[in-house]
């Protein structure tokens, strides 16, 4: 059974390029769901935004969640995932939470006891008048301390839980914390003791490699802790200034309840992107993303895995991320999403040609984009394995199987 510290949480919003956040709404628990209202005095201020206009349309009165939801789905792209929900329910039950079901706290619970830092520029809180953060800072070793004893099942020191506190609102399934490098705001990304690929430092090669082929990633560096490796990458929901940006999941984008994943399409985040004014170059954008998730069997590209920042008024991209290998054998390896709109996910460059049309493209444009992504990786790839720290045996582990494994040709022209 789920328990809960709270019937109420205020939602406190970072407005376009503000420093500071303002008081915007409440949620408020009825029965097994949670309303939300925004507040009159947000609503009475000129630059007051919607948080989110197709789950939360910016009007007075109690918003009910959409169909298949408790609550609304941008507000629960705020809540951690199962990896901070591991470090909070180890804080909050101890030992005796090492195995238990998450589920037994409730979504008010976790929104107010994740870290404030969290991904986008919404936070939640006990006031409505008064904002209190609660972040920690650690430093990396700190951090990886932590986060490989709780995925191994060892007792955490009351300093480690607190380090780990500041992964709690980034969101994901793996080992993760927030933390600062100098002026930079990064987030850390840990192995697991699960892993069977080396896929901390396959997804830094990956990023290198998108970057080679003109896809929008963050700046990021793979770096040792503790004799392990981890990647760092800069935040991209944060502007220079420090301000912070709002931000959709796809699964938000595509009106699916969350019961309904795995499932949803490219051409469906497409539609709602150009629906709510996203550029004109948006589709070759997405088009080159499959491309490239196909090129490096990135089979967990579900709609939690991509995302766009929101303004209160238009949609745009974010940043590409968790570009990681997934483990395969034999030749056929199948995509989370649909790429085109009869349902086909496999990795299969003559399969995502024949679906050009779908994102406003000439064949030609389309096989121009798959072989530009194959030609920049090729020509990236040494220095990708090099900055990833890759050993020459971990570069014949990737090379030629989870990065363009032979399948991806098959019946594909170049």
């Amino acid at each position: 059974m789920s328990t809960s510290t709270s019937d109420t949480a205020y939602v406190w919003v970072w407005l376009p390029g503000e420093l500071e956040p303002v008081p915007a709404g409440v949620i408020q628990r009825r029965g097994g769901r949670y309303v939300f209202q925004y507040g009159r005095r947000y609503l009475a201020r000129t630059d007051a935004i919607s948080l989110y206009s197709p789950a939360l349309p910016l009007r007075e009165g109690w918003i009910e969640p959409p169909t298949g939801w408790d609550i609304a789905p941008n507000l629960r792209d705020a809540s951690p995932d199962a990896w901070g929900r591991r470090v909070i329910l180890d804080r909050l039950a101890g030992e005796r939470g090492r195995d238990a079901d998450v589920d037994q706290l409730d979504e008010l619970t976790y929104l107010l006891a994740s870290g404030s830092n969290r991904i986008g520029g919404i936070d939640f809180q006990h006031s409505s008048s008064t904002y209190v953060p609660r972040d920690e800072t650690s430093d990396l070793d700190e951090l990886h301390d932590a986060a490989t004893a709780l995925d191994e099942g060892r007792p955490l020191s009351d300093e480690l839980r607190r380090a780990l506190q500041s992964g709690t609102g980034i969101g994901g399934a793996r080992p993760k914390a927030y933390l600062h490098e100098g002026r930079r705001e990064v987030i850390a990304k840990f192995s697991a003791s699960t892993d069977t690929l080396p896929l901390v430092q396959a997804e830094g090669a990956a990023i290198v490699m998108a970057a080679a082929a003109g896809i929008d990633v963050p700046p990021m560096d793979v770096t040792r802790s503790r004799g392990r490796y981890a990647l760092v990458m800069d935040r991209f929901d944060r502007t220079e200034t420090g301000a912070r940006r709002l931000v959709v999941s796809g699964l938000t984008m595509s009106g699916r309840p969350e019961t309904l994943v795995p499932g949803g399409s490219y051409p469906e985040l497409l539609d709602t992107l150009r629906e709510h004014g996203a550029g004109p170059g948006t589709a070759e954008q997405l088009f080159r993303r499959v491309a490239f998730n196909i090129a490096i069997t990135n089979t967990d590209d579900h709609l939690r895995n991509h995302a766009a920042f929101w303004d209160g008024h238009r949609l745009e991209l974010t940043p590409a991320y968790d570009l990681s290998p997934s483990s395969r054998s034999g030749d056929t390896a199948l995509l989370t999403l649909a790429y085109d709109r009869d349902g086909n996910r496999a990795a299969s460059f003559a399969t995502l040609a024949a679906a050009a049309h779908v994102y406003g493209l000439t064949t030609a444009t389309a096989h121009a984009i798959i072989d530009g992504v194959v030609d920049a990786m090729h020509r990236s790839w040494a220095t990708a394995a090099d900055q990833a720290r890759l050993t020459a045996s971990q570069r014949g582990q990737l090379w030629g199987t989870q990065f363009l494994h032979r399948s991806v040709f098959y019946d594909y022209d170049r």
